[in-house]
């Protein structure tokens, strides 16, 4: 239901076309329109958990950048799709350009790492992820105050998947930045890249069952998370909040990987 659905030309026509077409031919420019609307979906998903300050059409310009940058830069003979190596390149402009206008406030960042400390220590006693309710009681809050809080820090936690390699605060390379523009990937980049991607899968492997299924449809299905509330019987809201528990989840587990971050 989530996916744009669109007309793609074989691989090798696409490296054959961008062969003979210089940036800004009129070639470029229809398979921008052809898949533009892989940016609106991309700008879409991203958007609707942002704040009304931030801009829709500037985040779509970014990400008309991103597709440039990935027509530019496509190679077929490293086997990746075209869309999926578009959508990589969209989505990481889209989020460089969130984390350079630092839109979200300090005080949501430190709500969410004092919950992830807190994450961190239940789970060094119990040897397993903590349950929303074990967090809720280690935090004093009531289950309600919990989800109240998830929701309030709901933002860091829908853009920290794809910027999960560092913390917010340090200038670390992140996941669609492993996607390397040279026509050789460094081998340390793609250790790194590896390494990164079996802890989340680890981690993703020991997350209660319903949280991998939310994090398993909207980021695998590419359903909407009002499809995902739709299809389990829960409110949007819920399905949001459940999300934002595994990703904290995902992200503790990750620093306890990496050692401390300041």
């Amino acid at each position: 239901m989530g996916n744009v659905l669109m007309p793609t030309p074989p691989p090798q026509q696409v490296r054959e076309r961008y062969q003979r077409a210089p940036p800004g031919s009129a070639a470029e420019g229809e398979l921008v329109q052809q898949y533009l609307p892989l940016v609106k979906q991309v700008v879409g998903r991203i958007a609707m958990n942002l704040p009304a300050h931030v801009d829709r059409e500037d985040l779509e310009s970014v990400g008309v950048m991103g597709l440039l940058q990935a027509l530019r830069n496509y190679d077929a003979a490293k086997g990746a799709s075209l869309p999926t190596f578009a959508n990589v390149r969209i989505r990481g402009a889209v989020l460089d350009e969130l984390r350079r206008m630092d839109w979200v406030s300090r005080s949501v960042r430190e709500k969410a790492r004092q919950v992830q400390a807190v994450m961190q220590e239940l789970e060094q006693r119990k040897g397993a992820p903590p349950a929303e309710h074990e967090v809720a009681q280690a935090l004093q809050l009531s289950a309600g105050e919990y989800q109240t809080l998830l929701d309030e820090i709901r933002p860091v936690t829908f853009v920290c998947l794809d910027a999960v390699a560092g913390s917010e605060d340090e200038d670390h390379p992140e996941q669609h930045e492993s996607i390397a523009d040279e026509s050789q990937t460094s081998p340390v980049e793609e250790t790194a890249r590896r390494e990164m991607a079996r802890l989340i899968a680890t981690r993703i492997q020991q997350l209660p069952d319903m949280q991998r299924k939310v994090l398993a449809l909207y980021y695998f299905e590419d359903l909407r998370l009002r499809e995902i509330a739709v299809a389990f019987g829960l409110t949007e809201s819920r399905i949001c909040q459940i999300h934002a528990q595994a990703i904290l989840a995902i992200k503790t587990f990750l620093q306890e990987h990496e050692g401390p971050t300041a």
